[in-house]
């Protein structure tokens, strides 16, 4: 089992997502609840293109921290 970081991000009418360790792999949703969902499903043919395709799979390598700013 992989843990890959992901990007959510507000659109204008929804919102999309992407794992910053599989270039390609995005999702779209309603909701963030709803986007992460697909981006789960799109991780898992992505992961299962690549292999069938006979390309390694890269290990997770992103990490993912929050900055706090004093404005």
């Amino acid at each position: 089992m992989r843990r890959y970081a992901i990007v959510v991000e507000k659109a204008e009418a929804n919102f999309a997502a992407y794992v910053p360790d599989l270039p390609g792999c995005i999702a779209t949703g309603a909701t963030v609840v709803e986007t992460e969902r697909h981006l789960r499903k799109a991780i898992e043919i992505h992961v299962q293109g690549m292999l069938e395709d006979g390309f390694d799979v890269p290990e997770p390598s992103s990490i993912v921290d929050y900055v706090e700013v004093v404005s």
